[in-house]
């Protein structure tokens, strides 16, 4: 059987990825609805939202038109919530500032491209002092379409000069996996949202202790 070319470039989802922060989301998200009087069942918004961005969110959660402005608004009183409830606990995945520090001693290109609001990509990478091992961030600021379209992946790919087909995708949520997927790289998932068994994949990883460089490149 035929190996993929070794890759070149590792693009990083942030929630889910970076760290496992997909409870305190339910419990921001869970509160934002209730202080609105917002239906929420945490089965259904698990499977519909996440890894969408806000503007999708919202324009799921509600049955009325929301203008951008209040997109904006509604959604950061949101990540507020989610900020205060996770500021103390912020940690990142295991395995993943070694697994960083491995790719860049590799000469391989690192970049973060979540559909989280800037403030929330600020917060995560200050809080954690990993911004410098990135090459490039794009967050949901810099897209117009939400994730599963590839236009988040391609734009990363695209920053830091690198052909989608030797980047390599780490995500955790269907909609990124599909993402990653439509924007024609290899994608390896992280068992963090949802199961091994709910991942549409053949290589998921509980985290990043469990991948090396050269394991992806011997992957097929």
């Amino acid at each position: 059987m035929k190996k993929t070319v070794p890759f070149q470039a590792a693009l990083f989802d942030m929630d889910g990825v970076i760290v496992d922060n997909h409870i305190y989301h339910v419990r921001s998200w869970a509160e934002f609805c209730r202080t609105k009087n917002i239906p929420f069942d945490e089965s259904t918004f698990r499977t519909k939202y996440f890894g969408k961005n806000t503007r999708d969110t919202f324009n799921g959660l509600l049955d009325y038109p929301l203008t951008e402005e209040q997109i904006n608004t509604l959604g950061e009183e949101k990540e507020k919530i989610y900020r205060e409830i996770y500021k103390d606990d912020i940690t990142p995945v295991d395995g993943l500032i070694p697994f960083l520090i491995s790719l860049k001693e590799a000469g391989i290109k690192t970049a973060v491209a979540t559909s989280a609001p800037t403030s929330n990509l600020n917060f995560t990478l200050d809080a954690l002092k990993i911004r410098h091992l990135f090459d490039v961030v794009v967050d949901a600021s810099m897209v117009s379409k939400g994730k599963p379209d590839p236009e988040i992946y391609l734009k990363a790919a695209k920053l830091i000069d690198i052909p989608p087909s030797n980047c390599v995708v780490f995500e955790d949520s269907i909609s990124g996996i599909k993402s990653g997927q439509n924007a024609g790289m290899r994608v390896i998932g992280l068992v963090t949202t949802h199961t091994r068994n709910e991942l549409p994949l053949a290589l998921a990883i509980n985290n990043f202790t469990e991948i090396s460089i050269e394991m992806i490149n011997n992957s097929q």
